[in-house]
């Protein structure tokens, strides 16, 4: 039976370290400033560390991403067919980016010469990215380790997707803005009212501000209150993942208000990688964990 590979493109938040312990093999965006002088792949900062990074953004670095090429995307779906092993790819939400659609029409042309490999790689919309994307890629990684098939995990990604609850903060709109993630209106009320937003992704894979806090730290404390309010742990217990963009204390005190109510809970900390640290910028945090599917207008979103 073919080995089972689980793919991503590099807007999960793995690290490095991390995606080399799981076998995951990523397929990098690429970032570059208007002049050029600071570009380089997504290579979940093996190469230069969070903090450097997003001083850059700091010091005035308006950066800008491009998606992997066909190319790119042919090339690992070709390795995968003449290994005869199955692979399932995780992408970046539709309703942010053109990835998904760049890697299924590479997956197309291969499947021109080779039909039979539709049934041996599956391309996902995991409509989300970032931190969402972390908990579902690790969790494929779980059900690949316990044997289950390439096509099994796709279609429990499918519906799983509706099922992560997602919930961030960031310090002002304008680089989602500038990367044209969420209206203008949206980023001009972030700056009138001088608070931090709160977005998620709706059930088209789009970015939306759901509310604001006055101040980081009662940010973290409607963060921590958003999981208390709609979790629900799976058989395996708690777990939660949460990220963040150079702000390791604000990540960490996050997941230290969660565990005083739920001390059991398994946390993947993670930092928020160059991809989407270029729309986000320096200071977003991120939770999300499972709960009910988003589709039933009872769970809310």
């Amino acid at each position: 039976m073919p080995s089972c590979l689980i793919l991503s493109d590099s807007t999960l938040d793995f690290s490095s370290f991390q995606a080399k312990v799981e076998q995951v093999q990523v397929v990098p965006f690429h970032y570059t400033d208007a002049q050029g002088s600071f570009s380089g792949d997504d290579d979940l900062f093996s190469t230069m560390g969070p903090h450097e990074f997003y001083n850059a953004i700091r010091s005035g670095a308006e950066l800008m991403t491009s998606q992997p090429s066909q190319l790119e995307f042919e090339e690992l779906f070709s390795a995968v067919r003449d290994s005869g092993d199955e692979a399932v790819l995780f992408c970046i939400s539709t309703g942010i980016s053109g990835g998904y659609n760049g890697a299924h029409a590479a997956l197309g042309r291969i499947c021109e010469q080779a039909p039979e490999f539709r049934k041996r790689i599956f391309v996902v919309d995991t409509l989300a990215s970032s931190t969402p994307m972390h908990l579902l890629v690790y969790e494929a990684c779980r059900m690949r380790d316990r044997g289950f098939s390439a096509r099994e995990i796709y279609e429990w990604a499918l519906e799983a997707r509706w099922c992560v609850q997602t919930l961030f903060m960031v310090d002002d709109l304008d680089a989602l803005h500038r990367g044209g993630r969420i209206p203008k209106s949206v980023a001009a009320a972030g700056d009138v009212l001088h608070v931090k937003p709160l977005l998620h992704f709706d059930l088209e894979g789009k970015l939306g501000m759901v509310g604001v806090a006055r101040g980081r730290k009662k940010g973290l404390a409607k963060l921590a209150k958003f999981y208390q309010t709609r979790h629900i742990d799976p058989a395996d217990g708690p777990i939660a993942a949460i990220g963040d963009a150079d702000a390791p204390h604000d990540g960490d005190a996050l997941a230290a208000l969660i565990k005083e109510r739920y001390p059991e809970l398994r946390v993947l900390r993670s930092a928020i990688g160059p991809t989407i640290g270029c729309h986000v910028g320096p200071g977003m945090v991120s939770c999300c964990f499972w709960g009910k599917d988003r589709r039933d207008a009872k769970a809310g979103a």
